[in-house]
């Protein structure tokens, strides 16, 4: 169940003082909060593996060179192990949450397959690892100012080259980063 408050389809953008280096310059998408915590996906960190590395590793033959080509994220600290699908609505999967109407979240290994294939969604993003937070956290670090929140969009989630949706993000709620301190505090 979602909080009154809940930042589900919200992007987090670090704050520029951010001291933590996993989040350092970040936009996370949150993808579920709740009483219990909070779980996102970092979508502006990817790593050197691409989807063919992915498939490989999945033994996964005749692939689609176009999915192939498309870069892995790395979708945050916890369980780097575990991969994560950002995508838009269309097919059908084993184990998806809906974000929003426009973004899902699958954890199955069906979407991967699809992809493989060429027949997985129309707009996709794969991150291995999420950004977690215990019940509370968040909110928390909200208040100590550690982070901007603003609406998710498809386009920044997923069309954006990925060195600009730190300070697009925080430029679709009219905030220019390169004028903030990178000291936080309150007035």
């Amino acid at each position: 169940m979602e909080t009154a408050e809940s930042l589900a389809n919200q992007l987090l953008i670090a704050m520029p003082g951010m001291a933590d280096p996993n989040f350092s310059s970040t936009v996370t998408l949150i993808c579920e909060h709740n009483d219990e915590g909070a779980l996102g996906i970092i979508i502006n960190r990817p790593l050197t593996l691409n989807l063919g590395g992915l498939f490989e590793q999945l033994d996964l033959t005749d692939v689609d060179p176009i999915a192939a080509g498309h870069p892995v994220l790395l979708g945050g600290p916890v369980g780097p192990e575990r991969g994560f699908v950002l995508h838009n609505p269309g097919a059908s999967f084993e184990s998806s949450l809906a974000v929003s109407d426009d973004i899902q979240l699958t954890l199955s290994r069906d979407v991967i397959d699809a992809m493989a294939t060429g027949d997985g969604p129309d707009k996709s993003l794969v991150a291995l690892g999420y950004a977690g937070w215990e019940a509370g956290q968040l909110e928390h670090e909200m208040l100590a100012n550690s982070w901007l929140n603003a609406p998710a969009t498809t386009d920044l989630v997923f069309d954006l080259p990925f060195p600009e949706r730190w300070s697009a993000a925080a430029e679709s709620i009219g905030i220019d980063l390169s004028r903030i301190s990178p000291d936080a505090g309150h007035a």
